[in-house]
């Protein structure tokens, strides 16, 4: 018999096989929600071993369908090796009908960091990191990761049913964000914010005036752009936005934040959308030198 094009050793065609594992596939289907927040790695393990031995698949059998070894199997099955994105997703293909993603989400929650939401995860992890070129549009915040620790603790405390205790564990992963900025080659990053952003009160003058001075120091690296908008550009109201610039021929991939949950696409046309918002964005937008001045002069009005 086969499991989307899989075909089971040993099993040849009886039917005891198809409905055995067929029964597998309807378990994996109903169980195709998000399990909950962050679960531990070996949740990923134990149902990996659980359907492969009720399927009566050998390791070896489901080392051929996943492109890797033997050992590799046993190493995800004994929790030792982190499941890959392409893992999970050929688990899917393996042990659950069309459209499965129990295994993809099940690797969501086990990899994913405290401090963010889980929508969130495919850009910090997939994308951020590798980037070569970032740009950003902020009309109503400082951009996230030129943030100080003070200025984002303000942001994020004011979100709705925060808990103090996710509100730190935010700020950590913020602050881990923006260790991308400080690699041996970091990315290039070009941001674009709305001038009525210096001027909105997050936190007290203080906390302002250590964000103002965080930007003027920041924007002396060589990779880092600041540039403000001038606050009469209306077309870039509808939200933030960023566009990454990833290496080998990669296609662009875009991040969009909305009030619910923000996008993370590398459709052309979406990408396509953005790309033209940003360019239109940016026609409004201060020199950087100019830029600079106006941000040290907005600095002196927080007394």
């Amino acid at each position: 018999m086969t499991g989307r094009g899989f075909p089971i050793p040993g099993s040849g065609i009886a039917d005891k096989a198809k409905i055995r594992f067929s029964l597998i596939r309807e378990e994996c289907d109903e169980r195709r929600g998000p399990p909950g927040p962050r679960i531990p790695p070996a949740r990923f393990a134990t149902e990996m071993r659980r359907l492969r031995e009720a399927a009566q698949l050998s390791q070896t059998a489901v080392a051929s369908r996943l492109g890797c070894t033997q050992t590799q199997v046993s190493r995800l099955e004994g929790g030792s090796r982190t499941p890959s994105k392409s893992d999970a997703e050929r688990l899917d293909l393996l042990f659950g009908s069309n459209g499965s993603t129990y295994f993809t989400d099940l690797r969501q929650h086990v990899v994913a960091r405290p401090g963010g939401p889980i929508w969130f995860m495919s850009w910090t992890e997939e994308v951020e990191p590798f980037a070569l070129v970032m740009r950003s549009w902020d009309p109503l915040l400082i951009p996230g990761l030129l943030q100080t620790e003070s200025y984002a603790r303000q942001v994020l405390s004011q979100e709705p049913r925060m808990t103090s205790q996710q509100v730190d564990e935010r700020v950590q992963a913020r602050a881990l964000r923006r260790k991308i900025l400080d690699k041996d080659d970091p990315p290039l990053f070009l941001a674009l914010i709305d001038m009525g952003v210096l001027r909105r009160p997050v936190g007290d003058a203080e906390i302002m005036r250590e964000q103002l001075d965080h930007l003027l120091e920041t924007a002396q690296r060589p990779n880092i752009s600041i540039q403000l908008v001038d606050q009469r550009c209306l077309m870039g109201l509808l939200g933030a936005f960023m566009i990454a610039e990833l290496p080998n021929g990669q296609p662009d991939t875009i991040h969009a934040d909305s009030p619910a949950e923000g996008q993370v696409s590398a459709d052309p046309r979406l990408v396509t959308s953005i790309w033209n918002r940003y360019e239109a964005i940016r026609r409004w937008a201060y020199p950087d030198h100019m830029s600079l001045k106006m941000i040290e002069e907005v600095k002196e009005e927080w007394t």
